[in-house]
Formats: C-alpha cells, sequence, structure tokens
C-alpha cells in the first residue's frame, strides 16, 4: 500500500529533473523578480505610509492589466503548448500573432481607464479612521507614480508575448535570464533615483516609478535580441512578422477557448482588487500592512507559482502529443510536490512573520503589526494555495476554460468578495482574522477542484485536427 501511494505522489529522479528543469528558471526568475519588489517596497517605505499607500494602491491597478494579459496570452498559450507537442511550428507563429493583436487591445483599454479614472479609483481605497493618515497627501503621491508607470505597460505587453510563447515551447531559461536583468536593474535604478544618488535629484515616488519603466525596456530588449539571433535553432521565431493576419477560424477557435480565461484573470485582479478595497475601509494602516505582507507572500510563493506554469507547459504537451496517461501521472506528482513544499515553506515563513515589517521603519508600529498577523495568515494558509493554483492550471491545460472561469472568477466575486465586505462592515473583528475567515472559503474551492482534477475532465487534445 505504502508502495503503490509512493509510485502515485512521489516521481523518480528523472521526474524531479525534468520537472526542475522547467520550473526552477521560472523559481529563480520569480525569486529574483519578488526579492527586488520586496527591497523597492522597503525603500519606498522608508519615505513614509502614505508614499508606501499609495503606491501599493497604484501597483493593486497596475495587478489588474498584468493578469488581464496573462490570461489573454495564457488562453491562446493552451494551444500554443500543444502545437509544440504535436511539432507545428505554423501553428505557433499564428498564436503568436493573436498574442500581439490582443495584448495591444488591452493595453490600450487599461491606459484609457486608468488615465480617464485614476483619481476615482485610488479614492476608493482612501478611507479616514481613528489612527490617522493623510488621506489627501496618499492621492497625490498615488497619482504621481501612475503618471509614469503607465509608460510601462507597452513594454510589459510586448516582453510578455515574446516570453509566454518561448516558455511554452519549453524555453525558460531566457524569460528568467532577461527577468533576472530587468529586476537587478530596477534595484540599482531605484536606489539612485529615489533618494537621489549620482548626483541626481531626489525624485521619491516618481523615481520608484521610472526605475520601473528602464527596467522593464531592459527586459524587452533582452528578449527580443535574443529571439532574432536565435531563429535558427528555434524555427517557429522564423517568419513571425512575415503577416500580422490571424486566419479567421483561428481566431474564432482562440477566442472560444481563450475568452473566458482572459475574463476569469481580469475578474479574478478586480476581485482581489476590490478584497483589498474591503479591507482598506479599516484605514491605512490596514492598506499598508496589507502591502507589506502580500510583497513577503510572493517571495515565499515562488515554489508553487513555478509548478503551475511547469503544469501548463509539461502537461500541455503531453495532451498535445496525445499521451494522456503520462499526463495524469506526471500532473499528480506536480501537484502534490507543490503541497508538500508549501507546508514546510509556510512553517518557515509563519516562525519569521515577526521579523520582516520590522524593516519598513518609515512605517508605525500599528501598520507593522498589521502586516504580522497577515503574514501569519499566508503562512498558513500556503498548502491551500498551492493546490488551487496546480488545480486551476491543471484543469485549464485541457482547455476547459469555462469551468476554470466558474472555479476562479466567479468564486471571489459572488463568495469572497461580499463576505469580506459583510464581516469589515457588520462586524469588529480585526483585519487579520477576517482575512483568514475569507480564505476559510476556499474550501469549498478546494472540494471542486479535487473532484474535477480526479475525474480527469481536462485529459483531452484540442488542437489534433
Amino acid at each position: 500500500m505504502l508502495t503503490k501511494v509512493r509510485k502515485k505522489y512521489i516521481g523518480d529522479s528523472a521526474f524531479y529533473k525534468m520537472l526542475l528543469g522547467v520550473a526552477l528558471p521560472i523559481m529563480i526568475q520569480n525569486g529574483m523578480s519578488n526579492f527586488v519588489s520586496l527591497l523597492d517596497n522597503i525603500m519606498v517605505g522608508q519615505l513614509g505610509t502614505e508614499q508606501m499607500s499609495g503606491v501599493s494602491i497604484v501597483n493593486q491597478l497596475i495587478f489588474i492589466f498584468y493578469l488581464f494579459i496573462f490570461g489573454g496570452l495564457s488562453g491562446v498559450g493552451i494551444f500554443t503548448a500543444q502545437y509544440y507537442g504535436n511539432n507545428d511550428h505554423e501553428g505557433i507563429r499564428h498564436t503568436f500573432r493573436y498574442k500581439l493583436w490582443l495584448g495591444f487591445i488591452i493595453t490600450v483599454v487599461i491606459v484609457f481607464i486608468l488615465l480617464k479614472f485614476g483619481p476615482n479609483i485610488i479614492g476608493l481605497y482612501l478611507h479616514s479612521s481613528n489612527e490617522g493618515g493623510n488621506l489627501e497627501a496618499t492621492l497625490n503621491y498615488g497619482l504621481s507614480y501612475l503618471g509614469v508607470v503607465l509608460f510601462m505597460l507597452p513594454a510589459v505587453y510586448i516582453t510578455q508575448v515574446y516570453c509566454s510563447t518561448l516558455r511554452e515551447c519549453g524555453e525558460t531559461k531566457v524569460p528568467m535570464i532577461a527577468g533576472v536583468a530587468a529586476v537587478l536593474s530596477n534595484l540599482v535604478l531605484d536606489y539612485i533615483l529615489i533618494f537621489g544618488k549620482l548626483g541626481l535629484p531626489a525624485m521619491g515616488v516618481r523615481g520608484a516609478a521610472l526605475a520601473t519603466v528602464l527596467a522593464r525596456l531592459v527586459e524587452m530588449s533582452i528578449v527580443i535580441i535574443w529571439c532574432i539571433r536565435h531563429k535558427a535553432t528555434h524555427p517557429y521565431l522564423s517568419g513571425i512578422y512575415k503577416t500580422i493576419k490571424v486566419p479567421l477560424h483561428l481566431v474564432g477557435k482562440y477566442i472560444l477557448t481563450g475568452a473566458p480565461l482572459l475574463l476569469n484573470e481580469g475578474l479574478w485582479s478586480i476581485g482581489i482588487a476590490m478584497l483589498n478595497q474591503a479591507y482598506s475601509i479599516r484605514g491605512l494602516n490596514v492598506v499598508a500592512g496589507m502591502n507589506i505582507s502580500t510583497t513577503i507572500n510572493n517571495l515565499f510563493n515562488i515554489v508553487f507559482v513555478a509548478m503551475g506554469d511547469a503544469v501548463a507547459i509539461i502537461i500541455g504537451q503531453h495532451l498535445g502529443a496525445g499521451d494522456m496517461k503520462k499526463a495524469k501521472e506526471d500532473d499528480t506528482k506536480i501537484i502534490a510536490f507543490a503541497i508538500a513544499s508549501s507546508a514546510v515553506i509556510g512553517l518557515i515563513m509563519f516562525s519569521l512573520a515577526g521579523l520582516f515589517p520590522q524593516a519598513y521603519k518609515g512605517t508605525n508600529d500599528l501598520a507593522r503589526l498589521v502586516a504580522t498577523h497577515f503574514i501569519m495568515v499566508q503562512a498558513l494558509i500556503m498548502p491551500k494555495d498551492a493546490f488551487l493554483h496546480t488545480s486551476y492550471f491543471t484543469i485549464r491545460a485541457g482547455g476547459k476554460t469555462i469551468i476554470t472561469f466558474l472555479f476562479d472568477s466567479v468564486f471571489i466575486l459572488t463568495v469572497s468578495v461580499p463576505l469580506a465586505n459583510i464581516l469589515v462592515r457588520g462586524t469588529d473583528l480585526g483585519p487579520a482574522t477576517i482575512f483568514a475567515l475569507v480564505h476559510a472559503a476556499d474550501l469549498i474551492k478546494c472540494i471542486i477542484g479535487f473532484v474535477l482534477v480526479k475525474k480527469g475532465v481536462w485529459l483531452r487534445n484540442i488542437v489534433k485536427n
């Protein structure tokens, strides 16, 4: 019995070598990115609670853009991974061109909304409380940051078109290298521009925004130059711009499969923003505390996040090749590894929860205490998040995007957001307790996800002629 369980949930050395070959570059890239985000966050935090809160609110809005881009590109990326497994280079080129058009439309729409309604949206997060805080200053810092950081959105969209395609075709090292170069550039430029080093004026939050824009341009340049130079070894990169047209029958097919995923990621990100807006009713210290805890959590969750990408790549390629048995076996082992590793990492994060907020010297004691409590909750729920993340990518790998739409964004908008607002407005519970109760409702999703994965509704090839 024990041997059977071990064989089902634990792979051999060849399996983990293959898994880490795909996931490790993604972990390194995300780890470096999140570590620099932490340092960036700490540097902005030295300026004060209002500065950090203003930047945090804007970054939540930019997060919506990221997830719309991610969702849009991931929807068609399901086809890219299966085309690659089927050795269909022209199919990959079609998905690349479709991504260019879709990313352009998303970018234009998001930029317009933020330019037109930015002040009003930021204002939704600003609420007076007994703990004080200058709301007008926070709004001004947020708008100052937004006015600069919007210039990075086109670079992000173009970079993600290239990087997502490379990852779906098994090339994860190049995005990692470009990402590491970007975050290191961001770190150095943050220090110079925020505090005014090397004879430059101290730009504060605008310096943080400018550093981010320049770093994203560095990332985009590295990826594009590499792709131009390696067309011979990666044939699907040749002739990408021979035309910008995508056959209409494929456009319909991509939209049918990808639209639910685009809507899901976009609405899920909006749901997260609405959740944070509900928590913000308790005051600026909660906004600052949530910002600190989220930055720390992102640093620790890189393993299970990379496992989701590994599912998309590895399982997608198995499905494209028609090997359903291998897809199911590997998927079970990846999910098990994600849960087990997250349990260990979560315990480490919990034991260190009180140390991280102390690095934010510019924030007050209450904001740091709130952050500590949020970090403790996030550490305890990490195995749950790992299971949901890998289950979501499993269902998505087989093109079941309508199910993922119901599973993810519909749940957060119809259950999590209303529950958070009821608890925030109708009870005297502390913010971390409310945060924990909202996440406890995710157990419903865990049950649904377990059933769907076990039944194998995702085991299908969607590119077979």
